[in-house]
């Protein structure tokens, strides 16, 4: 009996695999595809990232590094309110890649990690979980004293344990202009209902076009005018859900979400690379598979790292649909050189944003 099986090995997955392993587990880890594929997710990442890869994999993931973002209510030629560090604030990484690399890291470190194996059913016990896999060339039973759900916006392991799902779903679409850019600003348009629509110079990796929605939007259609505004020629389109608001819980009684399964994602931006990896690290610290009481200890540890971000994070959202005086007034204030960190809105109080504003 493996102690923990991990299903879907993504950022948050693959990140709690290995510190599980690292921690002497038995772990073994599912991934129904090939690992980083289909893609649908940005590969813009604050440099916090860079703490969870390996050193010798940097290089080869780095594409660009961003100073700022140039805010834009209108189109590609209307006015721009630029936001920006004498340093860089984030990168642009492969994000195909990304994932091998944290996958690989998972394998160093013990776990035992199978790409193309979808888990099609979980049953949970008293003392502990039975999973079936469909395999290349065979379905099997694996049983584990827990399952981690890492799969995805919509959750096979959190319908089998009965778990409720996160608040909202947003529709995301993103592809790419193959065009080297290693421009050191992103575009931002609030031009799309209830969220935004971004431009990614990504370096020899080309440039990301993407947006988000509310549910009922005519995504493509909106993802059309982005890149026709542009006047750009784009490949490799893909979408996908993006959930928004982490429900009320995220275990069970031998189980446990982690990722865009349990809706740790940042609501003001839809990423979750870094939230996810930060509960995996909660989660590896805080759980022991022989006690399922330990569970409460994830719960809490997870919400007391990321409660506060996600709770401003819905504020910062609201003011994409602010009356547009309001906006120009708030980003009017705010434009300049600013000190806070992409992933944490809590930093919007520090004393490095002062300082920024007083400047």
């Amino acid at each position: 009996m493996y102690d923990f099986a991990v299903v879907g090995v993504g950022p948050a997955g693959a990140r709690f695999a290995r510190r599980a392993a690292e921690r002497g587990y038995d772990v073994v880890a599912f991934e129904s595809g090939e690992l980083g594929k289909p893609l649908a997710c940005s590969g813009h990442v604050s440099l916090d990232v860079w703490e969870y890869v390996p050193e010798d994999a940097r290089e080869d993931l780095f594409q660009n590094a961003i100073r700022g973002a140039r805010f834009h209510l209108g189109g590609a030629d209307s006015a721009a309110y630029p936001f920006y560090k004498d340093s860089a604030i984030s990168n642009a990484v492969d994000r195909v890649q990304l994932d091998g690399v944290l996958a690989d890291a998972a394998r160093d470190a013990g776990a035992d990690v199978r790409e193309h194996h979808t888990v099609t059913d979980v049953t949970e016990g008293r003392e502990s979980v039975e999973l079936t896999v469909r395999g290349p060339e065979e379905t099997f039973d694996v049983e584990a004293r827990m399952v981690a759900g890492s799969d995805g916006p919509r959750s096979r392991v959190r319908d089998a344990l009965d778990l409720p799902e996160p608040s909202e779903f947003l529709h995301g679409a993103l592809a790419f202009d193959p065009e080297p850019d290693h421009e050191d600003f992103v575009d931002v348009h609030l031009t799309v209902p209830e969220f935004f629509a971004w431009r990614i110079p990504r370096g020899e990796g080309g440039v990301e076009y993407g947006l988000a929605a509310a549910p009922g939007a005519d995504v493509p259609a909106l993802f059309d005018e982005l890149v026709a505004d542009y006047g750009v020629d784009v490949e490799h389109r893909c979408s996908g859900l993006i959930p928004i608001g982490p429900p009320d819980t995220v275990t069970s009684h031998r189980g446990f979400l982690l990722g865009d399964a349990a809706g740790q994602t940042k609501p003001f931006t839809g990423g979750g690379i870094l939230y996810g990896m930060t509960a995996a690290d909660c989660a590896a610290r805080e759980i022991d598979p022989n006690r399922p009481s330990t569970l409460a200890g994830y719960e809490r540890a997870w919400r007391d790292e990321l409660e506060r971000d996600i709770a401003l994070g819905h504020l910062v959202r609201r003011g994409y649909s602010a009356p547009e005086p309001l906006q120009r007034a708030g980003m009017g204030l705010f434009e300049g050189e600013i000190g806070v960190h992409m992933d944490r809105p809590t930093s919007l109080f520090s004393a490095a944003q002062i300082r920024a504003l007083l400047r």
